[in-house]
């Protein structure tokens, strides 16, 4: 093991001083012969074991996953944490109710009794990270094939998880890094009692709305606050009246010092997923197929969601998260779509597969080993196409745009002991149901859905070849003369999932025929039969693709560690190191590094869905009441720049300075580095962050929650 890691290293270490610093997603346990000489050079102040460390407390102890997709950070001794408020809106929106409306009017415990108990939320803290690939690739041989080598791997993961774990409260995973190249062991420790403390109105948290989302200048304040507990013995627990808070082994001291241009930053997070190392196959997948299907499919939808939005106050509370979640991946796939026309990346990749390969013919032992991988991605990718499009409009239009068979299909457990004699069987399915089903229609509106499924529905049939159709849809055609809506219509009005009291009544004595015609029940079995045949038949592209991918990494990393610096982004712990940087998107336009109010005021329209304000912060802010917030020239600060390499996931990462403070929240990118997922672009990419100083003074000063404030650690 020392052995690789040496090499690992020895391959990027020379190369190190000629990176930009600006890019790069990288893996902790490395920082200090990767990184640090960069990093201080840049500004750091801090040691390696000051940003990770197994054996004390480190920067890492403050920083968790936030709800599986999100990143936070602890600020206080107390447990008190901040993330986004588009990380907190699902609980936000949870909480909120037509006389309690916090997604409107914003939320702030005045104690910790008044804190709001978040059931299934969870926050999962990094103990350590361990290189285990010698182990997991011991018994691996090139002869082997691919479902041969995935049995022999996984069967060692699984050891190392159960030895790791076993008689401790910790959680571990070992997760695969350069395509499968190398394996890393996490360990986590678990959090699940997590509770909403504070958050602003959206007209403050989600300023600026669809409009403004992915878009420099920003002027957000994207922030919520909630506070981790634990059980009175010091260790996770779930939720009791008797849990205290989390005394952290390490949190955040706050910097209200303010930032400038060229300061360092530095972000620790969970990015969800990159892949720098896609072919110009992959490119071209995602330009013809994954982005015009989601931004057709998702446009349609979300403009039937808006409109009742708009039109009723509780459906806009029951469809606020599900539209917040759609549309800002459907924005993502215009942007990213735009960027990579724009920028050539198929061009670029092409020209790297084309040294790639005169490399590899250069010799007869690499043309062996690595010359297949660019002719078996880019098979797999023409082969399973078909596939690949039916595939994700069955999953846009039918499993995820259509609610009622969705739910309707948490019932199949239940139809396989109804036809036993076993009563207890069958009261334990129930109950699974009920829980299953337990707050689905607290936020479910049956005529939007009505609506949604009846769109969704045509868009398919009209899309997609008929040889892919669910069943349902020949129904349509004999029983209902091809007319989508009247089939919707029978669906709806004859389920029994439509409502919860018809669900509920059915429960009390279930029958299995009622259960087993259930058309909207049908409906989702339909889907399900056909999305497990398309999984079937391009499972053989899929499992020629990822040998694919794996060797053409390994071969890239042998080639030229300039092109493979670091592993993709794959939700586990990573830090980004850069600058407060402003940039220049183009001809003419430069962009400042830095927003105020000044901006929140130009940009204000009464009675706006996105750009409104609350009363109260225009009078403050025409009072200029900023307190020790306000910058040195009495301005309020907003939103800041940086260059650091992030991506989804990393949405609430602390942005850190070289003293190791926090001076801000990550919570986007910019319009013109939408490509950044496949390829960075150092001139161009940009993280958006808003400043601790604006989340502060909206807690202090607009909403009168200092005693938050006075928990954490201020340096001025």
């Amino acid at each position: 093991m020392k052995r690789l890691i040496s090499v690992f290293i020895a391959l990027i270490v020379s190369l190190n001083m000629s990176l930009r610093a600006d890019e790069g997603m990288w893996l902790l346990p490395l920082l200090e012969q990767l990184n640090m000489g960069k990093m201080t050079e840049l500004g750091l102040e801090l040691s390696a074991e000051e940003i990770y460390s197994i054996n004390h407390s480190s920067i890492k102890d403050a920083v968790v996953i936030f709800g599986g997709g999100c990143t936070a950070e602890i600020v206080s001794s107390e447990g008190l944490l901040l993330t986004n408020h588009h990380c907190g809106y699902g609980r936000i929106q949870a909480h909120s109710t037509i006389e309690h409306d916090y997604l409107k009017d914003g939320f702030w415990a005045m104690s910790k009794e008044e804190e709001l108990p978040n059931p299934g939320l969870r926050v999962i803290f990094l103990v350590r990270i361990e290189d285990v690939t010698d182990r997991v690739l011991t018994d691996v041989t090139d002869e082997m094939t691919e479902s041969e080598r995935a049995q022999a791997i996984n069967a060692v993961r699984g050891k190392i998880v159960n030895e790791t774990t076993e008689g401790t409260h910790y959680h571990a995973n070992v997760n695969s890094f350069f395509g499968g190249t190398n394996y890393y062991l996490l360990v986590y420790e678990i959090y699940s009692d997590v509770r909403l403390v504070g958050a602003p109105p959206s007209s403050i948290g989600k300023y600026g709305h669809d409009t403004d989302n992915w878009e420099w200048p920003r002027h957000t304040g994207d922030f919520s606050v909630f506070r981790v507990y634990m059980g009175p013995d010091g260790k996770p627990a779930e939720y009791s009246e008797d849990n205290i808070p989390l005394k952290p082994r390490h949190y955040l001291p706050v910097s209200i010092k303010g930032v400038k241009e060229n300061d360092f930053a530095m972000i620790l997070g969970y990015p969800g997923g990159t892949q720098r190392y896609m072919t110009s196959y992959g490119v071209d997948e995602v330009l013809s197929i994954t982005h015009p299907n989601r931004i057709k499919i998702r446009g349609i939808r979300q403009e039937i969601l808006m409109a009742d939005m708009m039109a009723d106050p509780k459906v806009n509370i029951q469809y606020a998260s599900k539209y917040s979640g759609s549309s800002n991946y459907w924005k993502f796939s215009i942007g990213q779509k735009q960027g990579l026309e724009r920028l050539n990346v198929k061009g670029q990749k092409e020209k790297i597969e084309k040294r790639f390969t005169e490399w590899v013919n250069k010799k007869n032992k690499r043309s062996q080993k690595y010359g297949e991988a660019l002719d078996l991605i880019k098979t797999s990718i023409e082969g399973r196409k078909e596939y690949y499009n039916t595939s994700q409009y069955l999953s846009e239009c039918l499993m995820r745009g259509s609610e009622l068979p969705a739910v309707a299909r948490n019932a199949q457990g239940l139809i396989s002991v109804l036809g036993s004699d076993d009563n207890e069987a069958i009261n334990e399915a129930v109950e699974r149901l009920k829980q299953r089903v337990e707050g689905f229609y607290k936020d479910y509106n049956p005529p939007t859905d009505r609506k949604a499924t009846s769109a969704m529905i045509k868009v398919f049939r009209e899309d997609v070849d008929p040889a892919f159709w669910p069943d349902f849809i020949s129904q349509i055609d004999e029983e209902f003369g091809g007319n989508v809506d009247k089939y919707v219509d029978y669906m709806f009005d004859n389920s029994i999932f439509t409502t919860k009291d018809k669900l509920m009544s059915f429960l009390v004595d279930p029958d299995v025929e009622k259960l087993e015609s259930d058309p909207a029940l049908k409906n989702g079995m339909d889907v399900m039969k056909v999305y497990r045949e398309l999984m079937q038949k391009s499972a053989e592209f899929d499992i020629n693709l990822i040998k694919g991918r794996r060797l053409y990494v390994a071969g890239l990393r042998e080639m030229d560690t300039e092109l493979v610096k670091y592993p993709d982004a794959n939700f586990t712990m990573r830090l980004t190191y850069g600058t407060v940087l402003p940039y220049q998107p183009k001809d003419a336009v430069i962009y400042k590094h830095y927003t105020t109010m000044n901006g929140v005021m130009e940009k204000y329209k009464p009675g706006d869905y996105e750009f409104d304000l609350p009363d109260h912060l225009i009078k403050l802010y025409n009072q200029k009441k900023f307190g020790r917030y306000a910058d040195a020239a009495g301005h309020m600060p907003v939103c800041f720049l940086t260059n650091n390499d992030i991506t989804g996931g990393n949405s609430g990462s602390p942005v850190i300075n070289g003293k190791g403070e926090l001076i801000g929240l990550a919570f986007d990118g910019n319009w013109e580095a939408m490509s950044g997922d496949v390829a960075f672009e150092p001139d161009l990419q940009r993280c958006i962050n808003v400043d601790i100083r604006y989340v502060l003074w909206v807690m202090d000063i607009y909403a009168g929650a200092g005693h938050l404030v006075e928990e954490m650690d201020i340096r001025e």
